[in-house]
């Protein structure tokens, strides 16, 4: 998008996809809802045991992450699966726009969790730039700026904050290569591995590189806190894939035009890939993140005029909140949601998915089985279910249900045969 800073791209990039627009970067009781570890303003507080500094002290071993939810359960045969919704961002770098802080306070409010996948350049100086060797690339090459030091710093904090809060911290690599010669579609599992090791080093080493030894440390031990991310605009799974598997990653988010039906794994490892979700307004669907929306409305410009912004705001809340719907009403799959910190078209992209994430919050307080959660939190109950009743779930189509409820879907599905689904009214 030829209007777009580098320093302005956070996580952004776009790759062809047709109908669905452009694929970019692109009851359980909650144990934690008074667990102290999050924060309501400013330092979050310190956590509830002695910190163990790892390596430098970037980071720290502060025990189990607080504000997680209850143990997950498996579903007994024809029960009703709870509605997973997963809002997740690329990049969760702070640029001074106070986005990081704004979704941070939202889930909060809602008791709610999500997955920020960091680029670990956002944590390296550009004085360091050097110290990134990205395959196929110069040295210190990024198609995403590096950030200034005072950003760094806020981003830090925002990352610190997140995880206590009970937010997960995935990776979304580090260059954002997107095409020519060093895009990520070509890199071979060799240089995935090579790119995952960079960018766990610059969130782990990040006093080393910066020189700042008065922040306190990130109070996970990022080794085993990654456990998955999202590539650049959705390229280069394949490859990535058996490197994910061998690091022991239990997810993937990257895998481009996905629908609303109940994941499988690929490679040993799952797949939750953005999904295709109605598009108000059109007989075409589009993929479920901000950057999607922009690229069926204003194309390739961020800064549209201004006349457009109130009819693109309610479209674009209402493809998420149709997505929800269609899923919450029929086969309950999961909904996945990506999103950017970004200030395009005057925000609206931002105000949309704050309006889906209330509608959403509003069904789970009124007493549905409405899950918010992070990634790692739903891959947490994927596996401890019944494969018999995992292949019945996913035996459902987009937009269907059991045609004679979730207790015969079970049934046929625990005799092994075809479960049969009706299309929903």
């Amino acid at each position: 998008m030829r209007d777009v800073s580098r320093r302005g791209m956070i996580g952004m990039g776009a790759g062809a996809a047709a109908a669905l627009g452009l694929g970019a970067c692109g009851t359980a009781q909650e144990e934690g809802g008074s667990t102290p570890g999050g924060s309501h303003s400013g330092d979050p507080g310190a956590p509830k045991i002695p910190a163990r500094p790892l390596g430098d002290g970037s980071t720290a071993f502060t025990g189990k992450q607080p504000r997680q939810p209850g143990r997950p359960v498996p579903l007994e045969p024809g029960e009703t699966p709870p509605q997973f919704v997963i809002f997740s961002w690329d990049g969760a770098g702070e640029v001074g726009t106070g986005l990081f802080e704004r979704f941070l306070d939202l889930a909060e409010a809602h008791q709610a969790h999500m997955t920020f996948f960091l680029s670990g350049l956002y944590l390296l100086p550009e004085s360091k730039k050097r110290l990134y060797l990205p395959p196929n690339n110069a040295p210190g090459a990024s198609d995403i700026g590096y950030l200034t030091d005072e950003h760094i710093k806020m981003t830090l904090k925002g990352v610190r904050r997140a995880w206590l809060d009970g937010h997960e911290i995935g990776t979304h690599f580090n260059g954002h290569f997107c095409s020519g010669y060093g895009t990520v579609a070509n890199w071979t599992p060799k240089q995935w591995r090579s790119e995952i090791h960079q960018a766990k080093s610059f969130v782990k080493e990040w006093r080393t590189n910066t020189g700042w030894t008065d922040l306190p440390s990130l109070p996970f031990d990022y080794d085993k806190e990654l456990i998955g991310g999202r590539t650049p605009c959705l390229l280069g799974q394949s490859n990535l894939l058996p490197t994910a598997r061998e690091l022991g990653w239990r997810y993937d988010a990257s895998s481009p035009g996905g629908r609303q039906r109940w994941p499988r794994k690929t490679q040993g490892v799952w797949d939750l890939p953005l999904q295709a979700i109605p598009f108000p307004g059109h007989s075409f669907e589009v993929l479920s993140m901000d950057y999607n929306m922009l690229a069926n409305q204003s194309v390739n410009s961020t800064k549209a005029p201004s006349y457009n912004y109130p009819g693109w705001r309610t479209q674009s809340a209402g493809a998420y909140i149709a997505g929800f719907r269609r899923a919450y009403e029929t086969n309950r799959a999961p909904l996945f949601i990506g999103n950017h910190f970004e200030e395009w078209n005057g925000g609206i992209y931002m105000d949309a998915v704050e309006k889906a994430f209330k509608h959403i919050a509003r069904e789970k307080e009124k007493g549905g089985d409405v899950r918010l959660v992070s990634f790692r939190q739903f891959v947490d109950w994927l596996d401890v279910q019944r494969p018999e009743v995992l292949a019945g779930l996913q035996s459902l189509e987009v937009g269907q249900k059991p045609a004679d409820g979730w207790k015969g879907l079970a049934e046929r599905a625990g005799k092994g045969s075809s479960a049969g689904a009706g299309k929903a009214a």
